[in-house]
């Protein structure tokens, strides 16, 4: 099994753009992602992109970088037209690694590496990454995605808001037990898997809560759910990224 790490980065985003190459300490936040890819088990990582500063930018650090289309709209699909330029088989792995977390930790990458190394079935599959919420704060934080899943640890629901809900606000305890987790954007892919979800038009509980995995949900597909203990740091506006680099320096 072969595993391509594959990082979509595209400049014209809607809250902040040029993101990936805003500069932290002297890096831009692509390179930071990358370098941190890097460390992780995965044999190849790729940025795709659709933009030349960014695919300049890439090389001139080094690293490996794909042109893609400008029609993507979403990650999946754009990670799914560099896969498909690659002599990949069914059973490999293609992870989507957000190129807005330049703070990844490398071992929630090899989190996924190696369930898909140690499962059982060869059946096309999704797995992604939760995490326990820790405050309130962050439970009742729209921008979060929450995630239910059965005992299977396959994903059942996602959603903006507080899931699973209780008729009071006031029987809301976090703690290590309550229930509660968030999920962390980073997925892996079967290339089969891949190949399917990237031509799935939006369904409608994607609609209404933007949010792309409900779309393989509603289709019918499996998305199983690994727990991790890392924090992850999405820079979403300029104001996050101000906080992160007060926090790294």
């Amino acid at each position: 099994m072969k595993t391509i790490a594959i990082i979509p980065a595209r400049y014209a985003s809607t809250r902040f753009p040029g993101k990936p190459l805003a500069n932290i300490l002297d890096k831009p936040m692509i390179e930071r992602t990358y370098l941190q890819t890097l460390k992780s088990n995965a044999n190849e990582v790729i940025v795709a992109t659709d933009d030349q500063r960014i695919f300049d930018c890439v090389l001139n650090f080094n690293g490996k970088a794909q042109m893609t289309s400008e029609d993507h709209i979403n990650g999946t699909s754009r990670c799914f037209e560099v896969a498909s330029l690659l002599n990949l088989k069914e059973d490999d792995v293609v992870i989507n690694v957000q190129g807005d977390e330049p703070t990844i930790n490398p071992e929630q990458i090899n989190l996924l590496i190696n369930y898909f190394q140690n499962k059982e079935t060869t059946e096309p599959e999704i797995a992604t990454l939760v995490k326990a919420i820790e405050s309130v704060e962050e439970l009742n934080n729209i921008n979060i995605p929450k995630v239910v899943f059965n005992s299977k640890h396959e994903a059942l629901y996602f959603s903006r808001n507080v899931i699973p809900a209780s008729k009071s606000q006031q029987d809301i305890h976090i703690n290590e037990t309550s229930g509660y987790y968030k999920h962390i954007g980073i997925y892996a892919y079967t290339i089969e898997a891949l190949r399917e979800i990237a031509s799935l038009p939006k369904g409608k509980l994607e609609k209404i809560e933007s949010l792309e995995q409900l779309r393989w949900l509603e289709y019918g597909f499996s998305i199983k759910t690994i727990k991790t203990k890392h924090e992850n740091i999405a820079i979403d506006t300029p104001e996050d990224l101000d906080r992160l680099i007060a926090e790294l320096e």
